[in-house]
């Protein structure tokens, strides 16, 4: 289960460094708005990791998925706050969100299983 874990964070992490060497403004500055989107602001950091997830959840992007579950979980919020998300974001999204939730319970269960 750990691998899965680590299999997107490597593939990530690479596949970021070769975008971003591309040296490309308009991308860069795409990435450095979305990190300072989601910085301590009016709303705390794990308040915006749950509309993050949420808006990935309903626009169906397993890997958007993944890395705000990861950020959920290295913030501290438990599974009862992101399972409770996730139910908004199913019930917003409508049934064609369930395929992607199984997917974020898979990948919550081995962020939870790599200790």
């Amino acid at each position: 289960m750990a691998d899965l874990v680590n299999e997107f964070n490597d593939y990530r992490s690479r596949m970021n460094d070769r975008i971003l060497a591309d040296n490309n403004k308009i991308i860069k500055r795409i990435f450095n708005l979305d990190t300072n989107a989601y910085a301590e602001g009016a709303l705390d950091v794990k308040t915006k990791e749950l509309l993050g997830l949420v808006a990935s959840a309903v626009l169906r992007c397993d890997d958007c998925i993944k890395y705000h579950l990861q950020t959920a979980y290295n913030e501290g919020l438990s599974k009862e706050e992101v399972s409770e998300a996730l139910g908004i974001a199913t019930l917003v999204g409508g049934t064609i969100v369930i395929p992607h939730l199984r997917r974020a319970y898979e990948f919550w269960e081995a962020l939870e299983n790599q200790e």
